[in-house]
């Protein structure tokens, strides 16, 4: 039967345990089109892969973060709908297959977004965002009812090639990770599209388990802020930016007493990144 399903799934340096879990969800991937992307240009996977069939394998040439490998991988993918998969997640069966029937019924339908069991066995995937004291902060939702989600986590759920690229992707400004999934899909529901949460679509998915091993805490962190400020100041308009600037000076020293100080780097880590991406634009 014709899925109508490409799998996009980045790799980068955690290749023995992608491996086992490529291996595993293989058995549930048949008749789909599968894309590795490899984001880590010290380390070929091409003999790693040679003993799996039918999987298409792209390295990129100088590590490029999550946005821009997901990018890329879509871009080459052919099927309608595109199931983004980390490569730390685990199928336990096909139950994903589900999502493209709620295509098929809402032509408004930009993704559909998975249960995922943590590693202490709680579930996530439901979520919401919302604003307060001049920011923009998102949580886990307080219930695990199908329905509208507030996001499609990138890395386990199923989206619409077309309006993808149309929308034009993952913003590369959030490199190297984090805020780039929350940030696409607030365009899309800006362009009147809808996000779907389906509790009954479940993987094995334990949170930051790759991104922990490379990356100091301190600098997931710093990432984290920055790019929670970068969406802010490229989504955000009107009286809720007012609010921003006017609430900045309070929350940078609320999160100094708090002991973030990770919350002012970020801050200074955005205002250089926007920076670069304007001296970028000019330069184009």
């Amino acid at each position: 039967m014709q899925t109508m399903i490409s799998v996009v799934i980045p790799a980068y340096k955690n290749h023995n345990e992608f491996l086992k879990k490529l291996k595993n969800n293989l058995s549930y991937l048949n008749n789909c089109e599968i894309i590795i992307v490899n984001d880590n240009p010290e380390k070929s996977l091409k003999q790693e892969l040679k003993p799996f069939k039918n999987i298409i394998l792209l390295e990129n040439k100088k590590n490029l973060g999550f946005s821009q490998t997901i990018n890329h991988g879509v871009a080459k993918a052919k099927e309608e709908y595109v199931m983004l998969l980390n490569d730390d997640v685990v199928l336990h069966d096909e139950s994903f297959l589900a999502a493209v029937k709620y295509f098929k019924k809402d032509p408004q339908l930009f993704a559909v977004s998975f249960s995922q069991k943590e590693k202490d066995g709680s579930i996530v995937g439901k979520n919401v965002v919302y604003w307060k004291n001049g920011l923009f902060f998102h949580q886990k939702a307080d219930n695990l009812t199908f329905g509208d989600n507030g996001w499609a986590e990138g890395g386990a759920c199923i989206i619409d090639k077309q309006k993808f690229q149309k929308l034009g992707g993952f913003d590369p400004i959030y490199s190297p990770f984090y805020w780039e999934d929350i940030d696409l899909c607030y365009r899309a529901k800006k362009a009147g599209y809808k996000i779907l949460f389906d509790p009954n679509i479940m993987v094995e998915h334990h949170h930051e388990s790759t991104i922990g091993k490379y990356f100091s805490k301190d600098y997931v962190k710093t990432i984290a802020f920055r790019n929670q400020f970068l969406f802010i100041w490229k989504n955000i308009r009107g009286v809720n930016l007012l609010s921003h600037f006017l609430f900045l000076p309070f929350n940078l020293v609320y999160y100094i007493l708090k002991g973030e100080i990770a919350f002012v780097k970020g801050f200074f880590e955005a205002i250089r990144t926007s920076l670069r991406a304007k001296r970028s634009n000019l330069l184009e």
